[in-house]
């Protein structure tokens, strides 16, 4: 399309592209989300929210429009032949750059219910966004570290209600919940400082899918683990908008949620919190022998 123009041509007009997508999609759903507030009824919700989720719906149609008239990426996947639009999934992937979200957005848009993401407390405050994720039901967390929790024990377990409190809305409307094992993007250095037993990936934390499971492992149909790789190396979100990513590699594994551990004390059961991550183990080892397998079937042109 127009992929011929200069890349910071290319990259100007697809930001420009976002930022109006943002702002006209946004706004939409914010002045329909006042109608929930103001009639914060169950009824309500069940007719709202799926209005609500099908603008976000939109707003990521729209970015995949603007992306073909601009990009000429080259997108591999493969793996999600039965994954149905109705229902509720548990999603996880691999995390290496804020590519990764428009990509899963992209790739599963009207192939699932929209992703919900759990996000840092402090995102509410990120300008018109943060009141966007809000509307959507987005959970915002408040994480503690175990020196905090040692002084202030009343604020153990707050997490586990967050998540509880957001599942149940969730449990209206057909809902994905996507969660990020490793918690962070990965990055060489956060490798070798975690001293990684996996090739391609940092350590998992198993804490917070073990909490959604717990919230809402009843709900969940099924286990969707993606894995994402880059040939020409792991972009930049500049280099996503200025067409500068030639293939994007996404392999789907739909896989079932072993019934024991759907229910579990998971901070209070040494032998539950075992069982939850071995699991997780098990999921990195495939997921790292995955990425091996791609490296040598796509090449690795980047850094």
């Amino acid at each position: 399309m127009l992929s011929f123009l200069p890349s910071i041509v290319v990259g100007l007009l697809a930001w420009v592209f976002v930022i109006l997508n943002t702002l006209c999609c946004g706004s939409v759903l914010l002045i329909i989300s006042l109608f929930r507030l103001l009639l914060p009824f169950t009824a309500t919700r069940r007719i709202i929210d799926p209005i609500l989720n099908g603008i976000a719906e939109f707003w990521v149609q729209m970015n995949g429009a603007w992306m073909r008239l601009l990009h000429n990426t080259q997108w591999l996947v493969s793996g999600d032949e039965k994954l149905r639009y109705g229902g509720w999934y548990l999603v996880n992937s691999n995390h290496q750059t804020w590519v990764d979200i428009l990509v899963l957005q992209k790739i599963f848009c009207k192939r699932i219910p929209f992703l919900k993401f759990f996000l840092k407390k402090e995102l509410i405050f990120v300008p018109f966004i943060g009141l966007v994720w809000w509307a959507l039901d987005f959970p915002f967390m408040k994480r503690y570290n175990e020196a905090y929790l040692k002084k202030h024990p009343e604020k153990r377990g707050t997490d586990l209600i967050t998540t509880r409190k957001a599942c149940e809305k969730f449990s209206l409307v057909p809902t994905s919940v996507i969660n990020f094992l490793e918690g962070t993007r990965f990055t060489t250095a956060k490798h070798e400082k975690q001293s990684s037993p996996y090739r391609h990936l940092l350590r998992p934390k198993a804490g917070g899918i073990a909490l959604a499971l717990n919230a809402m492992g009843d709900r969940f149909q099924s286990f969707v683990d993606v894995t994402i790789y880059y040939p020409g190396g792991v972009p930049t979100f500049w280099d996503l908008l200025r067409g500068r990513v030639g293939q994007i590699v996404v392999t789907i594994d739909e896989k079932p949620i072993p019934a024991h551990l759907v229910h579990g004390d998971y901070a209070g059961d040494p032998a539950f919190r075992a069982q939850v991550q071995a699991w997780v183990h098990a999921l990195w080892v495939e997921k790292d022998a995955k990425l091996d397998a791609l490296r040598v079937q796509y090449g690795k042109t980047g850094g």
